[in-house]
C-alpha cells in the first residue's frame, strides 16, 4: 500500500500531528495513514497529568478535554520532605488528570471525524528510508510513503531503525493507582510532588495526585528517576516510594505496581533523517519531570509544519527540523528543564534542597513561570 504520509503511533504526538495537518494543510489529510499496534482504548502507563500548556494546545485544535472523564486538582505542591512551594491558580484548576486510555481514544475519535485513517492492530517491524521514500514493514505487509513521522513512544521502533547509533537517555518510573485514604495527610483534590529522593541519590521525585478510574475517585502514586547517575549509590525506587506512601497511611504492597521507561530529550540527538522525523517521546520527553503529554502535543504542531513544508517545497531532507525544534518555545523549555534538572538533581545535600524548596520559593516560582511553564502560548 502506498501513502504520501505514514504516522507510526496513534498516541498524543501522532494524533496531534495529524490533527494539525488537518488545520494547516487539509489537502494532505486524504494522503495520511496512521499505524497503531494496539486497539483504542488501549492501556498506557502514564500518570495522566495535563498542565495548562496541554490544554492551550488542545484548545487550538478546537478540542475540549472536559468531554472525557477527568479530575481537577485545585493546587500543586512542590516540596522537599513535606514542605515547599504551593501553586494555586485563581478561578480555575491547577492540574487536570485524565486516564490515558480514555484520552488517547478520544483524540483518535476526533482524528477519524476529520477524515484521518487509522489502522489498528498492526505492528511495525522495520522502517527503511531510501532516496525515493520510506518503506514501512509490518506484520500486515509493507507500506510505502514519501514521508514518515515516528511517534511511537520511548520504546518505539522508528528511532532505533533510522538512528541506530544515537545515544538514548532513559528515565525510570514506577506508578500505581490506589483508593483514597481518609487518614491521608494530603488534600483530596491537591497534587503533591516531593523531591526528598534527591537526598538518597535518586534524580527525581515522588508524586501523589487525584485521579479516577471508571468514575471512582483514586490516587495516583509514583516515583520518577531521571537516571543520570546509573552507576552511583542510590536508594531503591520501590523502597523509597513505599516509605513516602506509608506517611499517608498507604501500604505499597496492597497495590499493583507498574514500571516503564521514559526517553528524555537530549538537545544533541538527531531528530530526523531524510524522509523520517521523530515526534513526542520518540524525540524526547521533559527530562526534569518526565512530562510527556503537553510535549507530545507541542511536537505535533512542529512536526505538522515540517511535513506541510516538505510537501510544499517537494524537499524531504528534513535537515532543519532539529534546529526548528530547538529554537521553538517547546525546545527552549526542554533545554531549560534539562539544565535545571542537572543542577537540582546533581546537588543532593539536604541543606541545599531545603534552601531551594523552603527558603528560595519566590525565586523558584519566578524561574518556573519564565522558563518552565507557559511555553505553549508562544508556540506558533
Amino acid at each position: 500500500m502506498e501513502r504520501d504520509i505514514i504516522i507510526i503511533g496513534a498516541g498524543p504526538a501522532g494524533l496531534s500531528t495529524a490533527l494539525r495537518l488537518h488545520q494547516i494543510a487539509p489537502q494532505l489529510v486524504a494522503r495520511i495513514l496512521m499505524i497503531e499496534k494496539s486497539h483504542h482504548p488501549r492501556q498506557k502507563l502514564c500518570a495522566g497529568g495535563l498542565v495548562a500548556d496541554a490544554e492551550v494546545l488542545l484548545e487550538r485544535l478546537g478540542l475540549d478535554v472536559g468531554e472525557i472523564p477527568h479530575v481537577d486538582g485545585s493546587a500543586a505542591h512542590f516540596d522537599f520532605e513535606g514542605r515547599g512551594l504551593s501553586i494555586r491558580l485563581p478561578g480555575t484548576h491547577t492540574l487536570r488528570v485524565i486516564r490515558r486510555d480514555e484520552f488517547d481514544a478520544w483524540l483518535a475519535g476526533k482524528a477519524r471525524e476529520r477524515g484521518i485513517e487509522i489502522v489498528e492492530g498492526v505492528t511495525v517491524k522495520n522502517v527503511i528510508p531510501d532516496s525515493a521514500g520510506v518503506t514501512v514493514e509490518t506484520d500486515a505487509g509493507s507500506f510505502r510513503a514519501r514521508l514518515v513521522v515516528g511517534a511511537d513512544g520511548s520504546k518505539g521502533l522508528t528511532r532505533r531503525c533510522v538512528l541506530p547509533q544515537e545515544s538514548t537517555s532513559t528515565a525510570r518510573v514506577l506508578e500505581l493507582l490506589a483508593s483514597p485514604k481518609t487518614k491521608s495527610k494530603h488534600g483530596a483534590n491537591e497534587a503533591y510532588f516531593d523531591f526528598f529522593p534527591v537526598a538518597a541519590g535518586i534524580a527525581g521525585y515522588t508524586w501523589d495526585f487525584p485521579s479516577q478510574l471508571k468514575g471512582q475517585p483514586m490516587r495516583c502514586w509514583g516515583i520518577y528517576d531521571m537516571n543520570i547517575f546509573p552507576g552511583g549509590k542510590r536508594a531503591g525506587l520501590k523502597e523509597t516510594l513505599a516509605a513516602d506512601m506509608l506517611r499517608s497511611d498507604y501500604s505499597l504492597g496492597d497495590y499493583e505496581l507498574k514500571g516503564h521507561p521514559i526517553h528524555w530529550f537530549d538537545p544533541f540527538n538527531k531528530l530526523s533523517v531524510p524522509g523520517v522525523l521523530l515526534a513526542g517521546d520518540a524525540a524526547g520527553a521533559d527530562p526534569m519531570f518526565g512530562e510527556g503529554i503537553s510535549m507530545a502535543l507541542g511536537y505535533g504542531l512542529l512536526a505538522a509544519k515540517e511535513v506541510a513544508q516538505a510537501f510544499e517545497r517537494d524537499d524531504f531532507a528534513l535537515s532543519g527540523y532539529r534546529r526548528k525544534v530547538l529554537l521553538s518555545p517547546l525546545g527552549q523549555t526542554l533545554v531549560a528543564r534539562l539544565f535545571i534538572a542537572y543542577i537540582v538533581y546533581s546537588l543532593p545535600w539536604k541543606w541545599f534542597q531545603r534552601l531551594l524548596w523552603w527558603v528560595l520559593k519566590p525565586v523558584v516560582a519566578v524561574i518556573a513561570w519564565v522558563f518552565v511553564l507557559n511555553w505553549a502560548r508562544r508556540l506558533r
